[in-house]
């Protein structure tokens, strides 16, 4: 069977799963944006929550942006509710996310009683939200359960009930007029051309059938960052053969130019994928069977009036041969080129959030949400953790500045030569 190269085989995933792009988009990232992360434990693993940082930093669908994570293990809908004045909402979000359901589910079949407590949980929460002035609300369904390694219950079993939590989350989306994120969905299409690609004992939901790796992770990444409404356009650089011109879009200004190619400074990034390319712990291995490149990460090289019918693209360590109509009609340089000048950049950046998250779970769950408890039992200490709040304030502040601060432009050279 002859295999599919991957710019023949993302736009076929990505038809497929076009119908679970979020169905409510009300409202749009802006300029200086504050993105809060809620969730349970899956957010607590600041795996997918650096993901969606990554992305607002360096990909820059909007200017200034910045985040933080609230996961907390072990949470339901209802609990989150009861804490995201004292931990949340102090920290003045303009956007939030929510991903709740994985525990509310019960890991059972589900009960009315507990369907109706998740709606009104969610429902409470996102009114939360509008009345502390949070502009922009995405209601985030639960993910999935691995089909081979959850073993509580059968995980079709439980899945169903995830899906029935999916679709209440959509309800209660609708009802109140905010965006909705289906996870549930992709993961469930991801997982199975997963295992169909590297076997059935790969995970994309974890060793535990519950906490996703990497590779999962990214999945459900991409699920916020659609409901979000990014539109994927990281730049084009569109290259003369003929008179050895380039022209750059927003965000890539181009250093120097000729017949054999050209440099260009760039302060908006690609997505950058690590790993080896065939473990959970990779995201690289869910490149093939998400339309993550396609849909949010097209970094566009377009040649125009080769004297040639083939091309050889080089950029940086990396060299590619391509038609001219292809490079005619534009190559995703992030899809083609996955080791590129900007992988040492990313990680570099990535560092700093990992940072600034990992400060986030205990500064809040740890320090922040035991504040009202100090203050009850010793009240004479009042002005201590009123400075011990803002201590916390301030180094959120600090981590979330040298997050943004180690976004840094970077300097690349793309060679184009002509192959008779």
């Amino acid at each position: 069977m002859k295999m599919l190269k991957s710019r023949q085989l993302l736009p076929i995933l990505g038809l497929s799963l076009l119908a679970y792009a979020p169905a409510f988009a009300q409202g749009a990232l802006q300029t200086g944006d504050n993105v809060a992360i809620c969730g349970d434990s899956i957010t607590e693993q600041k795996l997918y929550s650096v993901f969606i940082e990554d992305y607002l930093l360096m990909c820059q669908p909007q200017q200034k942006l910045q985040a933080m994570q609230f996961g907390w293990g072990g949470e339901v809908a209802g609990g989150f509710r009861a804490r995201m004045a004292n931990d949340v909402l102090p920290f003045n979000p303009t956007v939030a996310t929510t991903c709740y359901g994985m525990n509310d589910g019960g890991y059972a079949p589900l009960s009315d009683d507990r369907a109706k407590q998740y709606r009104a949980s969610m429902t409470d929460i996102v009114k939360n939200f509008k009345n502390a002035g949070v502009r922009f609300i995405v209601v985030g369904s639960p993910g999935a359960v691995d089909t081979t390694t959850f073993k509580r219950i059968e995980p079709a079993i439980y899945n169903q009930t995830l899906a029935s939590l999916r679709d209440i989350g959509k309800e209660v989306a609708t009802e109140q007029g905010v965006a909705f994120a289906d996870v549930h969905t992709p993961m469930i299409e991801a997982m199975k051309k997963a295992k169909a690609k590297y076997g059935d004992s790969f995970q994309v939901a974890g060793g535990d059938g519950v906490h996703p790796g990497p590779n999962g992770h990214l999945v459900m990444a991409y699920a916020f960052l659609k409901a979000l409404g990014v539109n994927g356009e990281i730049g084009t650089l569109t290259f003369d053969a003929k008179s050895g011109t380039t022209t750059g879009s927003e965000g890539h200004k181009i250093v120097s130019s000729s017949r054999d190619g050209f440099k260009v400074e760039s302060t908006r990034y690609p997505f950058c994928f690590y790993g080896d390319g065939t473990s959970p712990t990779s995201t690289r291995s869910m490149v093939d069977v998400t339309p993550f490149n396609e849909e949010l990460n097209r970094f566009k090289l377009v040649v125009k009036n080769s004297p040639a019918a083939r091309l050889k693209v080089t950029w940086g360590a990396t060299s590619k041969e391509f038609t001219k109509p292809e490079l005619e009609s534009g190559i995703n340089l992030a899809a083609e080129f996955l080791d590129n000048p900007f992988s040492q950049p990313f990680a570099q950046v990535e560092t700093a959030i990992k940072a600034q998250q990992n400060f986030e779970t205990p500064g809040i769950k740890s320090l922040l949400h035991s504040l009202p408890d100090y203050a009850k039992a010793l009240p004479e200490e009042q002005a201590s953790f009123d400075r011990l709040k803002v201590g916390i304030f301030d180094k959120s502040q600090k981590l979330r500045n040298a997050s943004s601060a180690a976004v840094v432009p970077v300097t690349h050279e793309i060679k184009i030569e002509a192959l008779r």
